[in-house]
C-alpha cells in the first residue's frame, strides 16, 4: 500500500491544516503516518515557556506536552490513521524563544533546530519509505514552522511533497504572513475539496486538541466558525510529480 508522512510542526498542525486529506488517504487504503518534530517534555518549565502553559488554563504541575500528546493520539484515531509518532524535540519557547512576538520573527542566531531537523527527517523517510510528504508552508511565521520548511528543502527531496497551508493562520486575516512565500510561489496549487466524512472526520480531529481550542478559537463554535471559513477546500502547493486525480485533488 502506498504511504504519506505528514510532518507536523505541533502537535496539531497537520490535523488542522491537511486532516481531511489525511482521512481521504486512510480511507482510500493508504498508510498515513503522522509524525510531529516538537513534542519534547520539560521539566520545571519557567518564564515564557511556563506563560504558554498557564495561559491555556493549566497548572504548572501538569505535563503539558504529554497531554498533548495523549491529544494527538485521540485526533489521529478520528481521522482514522495509525497512531502518530512525536519526535523529541523542543517548542520554540524551550529554546530561547522569550516571547510572542519572537515566535513570529526570523530565527535566532543561535537555534540549530533547522540542521537537527534534517538528520531526523532523513532518518523518518529511509525508515517509513514514503510516496507522498505533507509539510507547511510557514503561513503566520511561527518560527517552529519556519525552520521546519528550511530543514525540508535543505537538500532535494526525492518524493513528491503536499505543502499545506497553514491552518488557522490561513484564516484569521485577510493577508497573513508568509515569510517563506518566495519559496512556494511558482509551485502549482493543489485543492482537496473534502467530502462530508472527511470534513466530519477533519473536525472532529481538530477538537481534539482540547488544550488548544479555548486558546486558539474561542471554544468550539469557534473552531465551527474558523472551519467554515475554508469553504470544505484544503489547498497545497505541489513539489515533484504527482497523479493529482488519484488522490481526488484538483488543479486550482
Amino acid at each position: 500500500m502506498p504511504t504519506v508522512l505528514a510532518l507536523s510542526p505541533h502537535l496539531d498542525d497537520a490535523a488542522f491544516s491537511c486532516g481531511g486529506l489525511l482521512a481521504s488517504l486512510a480511507r482510500q487504503g493508504w498508510q498515513v503516518v503522522m509524525a510531529t518534530l516538537f513534542t519534547g517534555s520539560v521539566a520545571d518549565p519557567k518564564g515564557f515557556a511556563l506563560a504558554c502553559q498557564l495561559d491555556k488554563g493549566l497548572s504548572a504541575e501538569v505535563d503539558y506536552m504529554a497531554l498533548r500528546r495523549a491529544e494527538d493520539v485521540r485526533a489521529a484515531t478520528e481521522l482514522g490513521i495509525a497512531p502518530p509518532r512525536h519526535l523529541p524535540f523542543r517548542e520554540a519557547p524551550h529554546r530561547g524563544y522569550g516571547s510572542a512576538p519572537e515566535l513570529f520573527s526570523a530565527p535566532r542566531s543561535d537555534d540549530d533546530i533547522a540542521a537537527v531537523l534534517e538528520t531526523a527527517f532523513s532518518g523518518l523517510i529511509a525508515e517509513e519509505r514514503p510516496d507522498l510528504l505533507l509539510a507547511p508552508q510557514a503561513v503566520g511565521g511561527h518560527v517552529d514552522h519556519v525552520q521546519a520548511v528550511r530543514a525540508l528543502t535543505s537538500r532535494a527531496v526525492p518524493i513528491p511533497i503536499l505543502w499545506w497551508r497553514d491552518f488557522p493562520y490561513t484564516v484569521r486575516e485577510a493577508a497573513p504572513r508568509e515569510p517563506l512565500a518566495d519559496l512556494f510561489a511558482a509551485l502549482p496549487v493543489r485543492r482537496m475539496a473534502l467530502d462530508p466524512e472527511a470534513q466530519a472526520r477533519k473536525r472532529a480531529a481538530c477538537a481534539a486538541y482540547a488544550s488548544q481550542i479555548g486558546f486558539q478559537f474561542g471554544g468550539v463554535e469557534g473552531l465551527d466558525t474558523r472551519l467554515a471559513r475554508e469553504e470544505g477546500i484544503e489547498r497545497f502547493r505541489l513539489t515533484g510529480q504527482l497523479d493529482a486525480a488519484i488522490l481526488g485533488l484538483d488543479a486550482a
